[in-house]
């Protein structure tokens, strides 16, 4: 087994940021993504060689920092620089601090009039809250290294799991060695990641006036990903007096957090996409397993929730291309007629329906939708298609 300092599978954009870091244009690198997908190491392999000073500091302290330990680290930085290579100055969860992003702009600014040769990497666990901050604040200045969770093919390739382990345990690299002891995995993903991400990701650092509302309806959404439920139809399942308008927030920052997504339905019309029920999607399958307990094999044996868990991981291949910039991403349903997921992207839409068991050879959604609006491409996942082990080994472009 791989140790976490040697992992290779994150290199591609360890190499990205590590040639962006050395050329003489300057720009706020931002790496983000949710927990436990190798922002860190990412930034150690980037940075293990630069013949540069580094200084690394991170904001995710019980303390809760201020704008003026931006300014302190800063300025540590500035006096590592001892040639005209300049430094390189790392903050983690820079989104912890609030108004962060007007410091950093001013202190950026302050050295580009200098000419002074310092790289500032931002590292967040919080994509839609350092999203904010940078269309706010720094437009212009940066550009983004966007992380996801992790792959079949980084998770089989890391850790030799079958297709059947990456179904049920997901894509977090940091749980992997637990695996053999269910419980304990368990645990860790519950305690150590979702209450972490919804704790200090969502509620610490958004408006949140229903903190039960939003734990209820991620639980919610972990038990129907794969479903298409009414934002009406969700009030009722958490028999709350809230409104649609507070959910379809609360999704959006569950989203942020890297967490589960609302899919929009395609309709040709982005007002009539966004006013649509959503789809729930997990972007993580952990997400759905973690409480359940037990093991593949169990799991297995329940032909639905299997079904379901490997919509559910085709979704998620999807949706952390979406999270990427590589693709929009839908569902499509008409009447009685559906697909699972539409894939939106400059070159046209791909249609995808994914099926776990031998599938019937006429596909009514798939061809519904060919004829209402002629995808350059449709897929069928399971069945008799495309082998789920083979879709997601690919990377989504590859489809598309």
């Amino acid at each position: 087994m791989v140790s976490k300092n040697e992992i290779p599978f994150r290199r591609p954009q360890a190499a990205v940021l590590s040639a962006r870091l050395t050329e003489p244009r300057r720009f706020i690198q931002v790496v983000a993504g949710p927990r436990q997908v190798g922002k860190s190491t990412l930034v150690q392999q980037a940075t293990a060689d630069l013949p540069l000073p580094v200084r690394y500091a991170s904001a995710d302290e019980p303390t809760l920092r201020g704008v003026e330990w931006i300014a302190q680290q800063w300025e540590a930085a500035r006096l590592s620089i001892h040639d005209p290579a300049g430094a390189v100055l790392v903050l983690d969860e820079i989104q912890k601090i609030p108004l962060w992003s007007e410091t950093v702009k001013r202190l950026w600014d302050e050295d580009t009039r200098a000419a002074r040769p310092l790289k500032a990497v931002l590292l967040g666990s919080a994509p839609l809250l350092i999203a904010q901050g940078l269309t706010e604040s720094l437009a212009g200045r940066f550009e983004i290294i966007a992380l996801s969770h992790w792959s079949f093919s980084e998770m089989r390739a890391a850790f030799g799991w079958s297709l059947d382990e990456y179904l049920f345990y997901g894509g977090y690299p940091g749980a992997a060695p637990l695996i053999g002891e269910p419980l304990r995995w368990s645990r860790y993903i519950l305690d150590s990641l979702i209450e972490t991400s919804i704790s200090r990701d969502v509620l610490l650092l958004s408006r949140v006036d229903k903190p039960a509302l939003l734990r209820r309806l991620f639980e919610l959404a972990c038990r129907y990903s794969g479903q298409i439920l009414s934002y009406t139809k969700m009030l009722g399942q958490l028999q709350d007096a809230g409104n649609t308008t507070t959910l379809a927030h609360y999704l959006e920052l569950l989203a942020g957090a890297g967490m589960v997504r609302g899919l929009p339905k395609y309709a040709g019309d982005a007002a009539r996409s966004r006013s649509s029920s959503p789809k729930l999607q997990v972007l993580n399958t952990a997400l759905m397993t973690s409480a359940c307990g037990g093991a593949p094999t169990e799991a297995r044996a329940d032909p639905e929730f299997w079904g379901r868990l490997v919509e559910s991981a085709v979704g998620a291949h999807l949706a952390c291309a979406a999270q990427r910039g590589e693709c929009s991403l839908y569902y499509w349903r008409e009447r009685n007629q559906e697909v699972d997921f539409v894939v939106r992207t400059a070159r046209g839409l791909c249609a995808i329906e994914v099926k776990s068991g031998r599938a019937p050879r006429a596909h009514a959604g798939l061809q519904a939708f060919r004829q209402a609006f002629a995808p350059q491409r449709s897929l069928l996942v399971g069945g008799d298609g495309i082998a789920p082990e083979e879709f997601l080994t690919q990377p989504v472009a590859h489809w598309l």
